[in-house]
């Protein structure tokens, strides 16, 4: 695996112990629908959260989530689609940004709620 692999996994390990901390459920971890994946399906209070989890381990290329545009949005939304077709029921989604920022043993975490509305 690559060193990005490799941050990425850690990123998503913080990202799951972070959101539990904070009250959320974890529901499913890097669910696939064709080639879309959700990175963290959560429930809270009664919403369910489309987590995208960004991590970077320097600032070289921006914050971690100036990572995401308009495809990686677009593919969040047919995968959080698929998921409410697959797993219906849920009243409100909300579709969120865990930015992660790793730099030796120091993280940072920011999260970004209802990117899209």
């Amino acid at each position: 695996m690559s060193n990005n692999g490799d941050l990425g996994k850690r990123g998503e390990d913080l990202a799951v112990s972070w959101l539990q901390s904070n009250g959320y459920n974890i529901l499913h971890r890097n669910w696939r629908y064709t080639h879309y994946e959700l990175d963290i399906v959560a429930s809270k209070n009664g919403v369910l959260h489309f987590v995208e989890v960004k991590t970077r381990s320097n600032d070289k290329f921006g914050q971690p989530e100036a990572g995401i545009g308009y495809t990686k949005i677009t593919h969040l939304l047919r995968a959080g689609e698929a998921y409410q077709y697959k797993f219906p029921g849920w009243k409100r989604v909300q579709y969120d940004v865990l930015a992660i920022q790793v730099s030796g043993e120091t993280t940072s975490c920011f999260l970004i709620e209802d990117i899209y509305l």
